[in-house]
C-alpha cells in the first residue's frame, strides 16, 4: 500500500477519533473552547474573575444547600471521573478475563458502558450486553467483575429494557456498624402507611417499610433481629397511635421482646392457652365489621379515629402455627391468619408475623405475605422459601450474614414491590431506653 494512502487512512481515523471525543464529550469541550475564546480575546484577567465567581457560587451552594448540590453537580462529577479512570480504563482487560468479551476471526467484541450512576457507597453500571448473553452469564461472573474494580461486591441487577443488566458495585459497606434507633416522627401528620423508616439500605439511602396495604413476614434465626424491625415499625408509628389513627396489637408467645414494651400496644396477649387466639379472632370480627360498612361504598381505605388502621403484630408466629400443643388452637389460629392475610388489607387491618423457621410444614400460608425480609438464616435455601424463586441467585445472601450481633444482627434482604431484585438493609437497633422512653411517649409524659 503506497505510503500516501496509509497517511490518509491514518488521518481519517484520527479525524473520526476526534469527532467521536467531542461528541461524547460535548460539555466539557464547549467549556473549554469557550474559555479559550475568551483568554484570546479579552485577556486572562476576566475568565479568572469570573472563574472565581463560579467557585465561590458553587461553595456557597455546598455550604446552604448540600443536598441538591451533591445530586445535580457533586455525585455526577464523581459518576463522570469514576466512568472514566476505573472502569472505561479498566473495562478491556476485565472483560477478558471475566470470560465476558467475545472473540471471532480475529476481532475481539466486549459489552459497552452505557451509564454510570453514584451513591454515597455504590456505583451503578449499566452494561449493554452483548447479543446472546444473558443476565445469569453476568451473575456467575459477579465476583470477577468485584476484584476487578476493586469493589467490596458486585450485583447483577435487570435493566427494564432487554439486553441491558445494571452492575451494583458496592466500594464500602454502609451497613457494617449497628445502627441507633431512628428519631420518632414529629407528628402523625408525618407518618406514612406506605413507606415507614426503620433503618437504612446499602447505598445509605433511608429504608421505608410499607404496612398500608400489605402484610409482612419476616424469617430469621436465633439472635438475627427480629425486634429490631418490630420495634422499628412500632417506633415509626407512635405519632399515629398517640393520634389514635393507629393501633398495634401484639402477641408474644415467648414473652420475651413485645412483652418489655406491652404498654406499648392497644391490645395484648401472651396467653398460650386460648387469649392470643381469641385476640387474632377478634382482628377478624372487626374486619368483617369494616368490610359489611366498606362494602360498596369505597375501595380505598383512610384511617380515621374511628376506623384506625390495625396492625396485628406476632413475635413468634410458628408458635400459633406449627408448635401449639393444642391442636384445636392451631386450627383456629390457622383459620385466623389466613383469614386476615387474604382479607384484611383493604379494610385497614395488616399482619406482620416473625418466626425463625420458614419452611412449608411450619408456616403454610407465607405466600399470603406480599412484603418478606429474610434476615440471617440458617441454609441458603431458606433464601428462597421467604423470599421467593431465584433471590438466592440474585444477591440475597441471607445465609451468609454475620452471627456476630455487632456485625450481622438487623441486616437483611428484601424485595421491592417495583422489582425482583432484592437488596441489602439494616434496622436501626431500639435499645430497651428507647421503648421506655416510647411507653412515656404515649402516656404524654414525654415532649
Amino acid at each position: 500500500m503506497p505510503q500516501g494512502l496509509v497517511l490518509l487512512v491514518n488521518l481519517v481515523r484520527a479525524l473520526v477519533r476526534l469527532v467521536v471525543f467531542l461528541a461524547r464529550h460535548s460539555i466539557s469541550a464547549a467549556v473549554a473552547g469557550g474559555a479559550g475564546w475568551l483568554v484570546y480575546a479579552v485577556g486572562w484577567q476576566l475568565p479568572l474573575f469570573l472563574l472565581g465567581l463560579v467557585l465561590l457560587g458553587l461553595g456557597c451552594w455546598a455550604a446552604y444547600w448540600r443536598a441538591s448540590f451533591v445530586r445535580l453537580i457533586a455525585r455526577p462529577i464523581r459518576a463522570r471521573v469514576r466512568h472514566v479512570l476505573v472502569y472505561r480504563r479498566n473495562w478491556q482487560p476485565v472483560m477478558v478475563m471475566s470470560g465476558l468479551a467475545f472473540y471471532r476471526n480475529a476481532r475481539e467484541y466486549l459489552p459497552a458502558i452505557t451509564r454510570v450512576r453514584v451513591t454515597a457507597t455504590t456505583d451503578q453500571v449499566l452494561v449493554k450486553m452483548l447479543s446472546g448473553q444473558a443476565p445469569g452469564i453476568w451473575r456467575d461472573h459477579a465476583e470477577n467483575l468485584a476484584h476487578g474494580f476493586g469493589a467490596a461486591l458486585c450485583r447483577v441487577r435487570t435493566a427494564d429494557k432487554p439486553g441491558f443488566v445494571w452492575l451494583e458495585l458496592v466500594r464500602r459497606d454502609a451497613l457494617a456498624m449497628p445502627l441507633p434507633a431512628l428519631p420518632v416522627p414529629t407528628s402523625a401528620d408525618d407518618v406514612d402507611l406506605t413507606a415507614l423508616p426503620v433503618g437504612k439500605r446499602e447505598d445509605a439511602s433511608p429504608w421505608l417499610l410499607r404496612l398500608l396495604g400489605t402484610h409482612v413476614l419476616i424469617a430469621g434465626a436465633t439472635g438475627a433481629g427480629k425486634g429490631s424491625i418490630l420495634w422499628g415499625l412500632v417506633r415509626a408509628l407512635l405519632p399515629a397511635m398517640r393520634a389514635g389513627l393507629v393501633q398495634v396489637w401484639g402477641l408474644d408467645p415467648k414473652r420475651m421482646e413485645l412483652s418489655f414494651g406491652r404498654g406499648i400496644f392497644n391490645r395484648y396477649s401472651d396467653d398460650g392457652s386460648g387469649g392470643m387466639v381469641q385476640l387474632l379472632e377478634a382482628a377478624v370480627a372487626e374486619m368483617h365489621k369494616r368490610a359489611a360498612r366498606f362494602g360498596g361504598v369505597t375501595r380505598t381505605f383512610l384511617a380515621t379515629a374511628a376506623d384506625p388502621f390495625i396492625v396485628v403484630m406476632v413475635d413468634e408466629l410458628a408458635f400459633l402455627t406449627a408448635y401449639c400443643p393444642d391442636r384445636d388452637l392451631r386450627k383456629r389460629a390457622d383459620a385466623a391468619l389466613a383469614t386476615l392475610t387474604s382479607q384484611g388489607r383493604s379494610v385497614g387491618i395488616c399482619v406482620v408475623g416473625a418466626l425463625q423457621d420458614p419452611r412449608k410444614d411450619v408456616i403454610n400460608i407465607r405466600n399470603l405475605f406480599p412484603t418478606r425480609i429474610a434476615l440471617r438464616l440458617d441454609e441458603a435455601d431458606q433464601v428462597d422459601m421467604v423470599l421467593g424463586d431465584g433471590a438466592y441467585e440474585r444477591g440475597a445472601l441471607a445465609d451468609q450474614i454475620s452471627p456476630i450481633p455487632e456485625v450481622g444482627a438487623g441486616v437483611a434482604y428484601v424485595r421491592l414491590e417495583n422489582s425482583p431484585d432484592p437488596i441489602r438493609v439494616r434496622a436501626g437497633f431500639v435499645s430497651d431506653d428507647d421503648i421506655a422512653a416510647m411507653g412515656e411517649y404515649l402516656t404524654g409524659e414525654a415532649a
